[in-house]
């Protein structure tokens, strides 16, 4: 065991953005790579007064835009939609940049999970999205509605009573979709834990006490232990930025 001593305060500038981005970079052998991405409380709450922010800070965020920067399609629950007010997925005009450099698109995808289908279309994440939208459902949501988002977005059934979540991630590779970011909600990583999808968690720290009420990252059904490796673990003001790798 090692001790670790405690961590002096360190700013936010103290990495330049290029090593920072590094840092998020996933294994250069990896084809297809699911990362998902959550902050939570240092006691354990994913939430506070029903959404994520008050627990976020700039520097959760600074790193939270280079690792959608990165990502091909980003992946999230139409209840994280509604709850956390999504809008259009956009780049600014520096990650277009270094999209551009490096390949990709100027813009991600957006991938909507819902079992029913039942979604606000007049939303901007449909409306004003730079790249068209995926809506990922399966088989038991009602035909109108899947018809209805077809005005807006590509549609995907995986699954049949409900969203089969390796199907899904098989479709959106054939999309060439490969670099997969999921940022929830705590339903769908339990489900992606359950089929033991998960290639990495990013998990920020927050200093704070949420106190009892809210719910953990992750919910669903139960599963087996899943190894994780401690790949990386940044300090800035307070905030404990993690990253953990799945051991196969």
């Amino acid at each position: 065991m090692e001790l670790i001593l405690p961590v002096p305060e360190t700013a936010s500038g103290e990495l330049d953005d290029a090593t920072l981005i590094e840092h998020y970079a996933p294994p250069p052998e990896a084809t297809r790579w699911l990362r998902v991405n959550f902050v939570s409380s240092a006691d354990g709450a994913v939430e506070v007064d029903g959404n994520s922010h008050a627990l976020s800070s700039e520097d959760d965020m600074r790193a939270f835009r280079f690792i959608r920067m990165r990502c091909d399609v980003l992946i999230t629950g139409a209840g994280t939609v509604r709850t956390d007010g999504y809008q259009a997925l956009r780049m600014s005009p520096e990650r277009v940049e270094w999209r551009r450099a490096h390949g990709l698109p100027d813009h991600p995808v957006m991938a909507v999970v819902t079992r029913s289908a039942d979604l606000d279309l007049s939303m901007p994440l449909f409306t004003q999205a730079p790249q068209r939208p995926i809506v990922i459902t399966c088989e038991r949501a009602p035909v109108e509605r899947r018809l209805a988002a077809e005005e807006v977005a590509d549609v995907l059934v995986a699954g049949d009573d409900g969203v089969d979540f390796a199907t899904a991630l098989d479709l959106l590779e054939e999309r060439g979709l490969r670099q997969q970011l999921c940022e929830g909600g705590p339903h769908i990583l339990g489900e992606l834990t359950a089929a033991d999808l998960v290639d990495e968690l990013c998990l920020t720290l927050s200093p704070v006490l949420a106190g009892a009420g809210s719910g953990r990252i992750t919910d669903g059904p139960s599963s087996p232990l899943r190894r994780m490796r401690l790949a990386q673990a940044l300090h800035a003001n307070g905030n404990l930025l993690l990253r953990y790798i799945r051991l196969r």
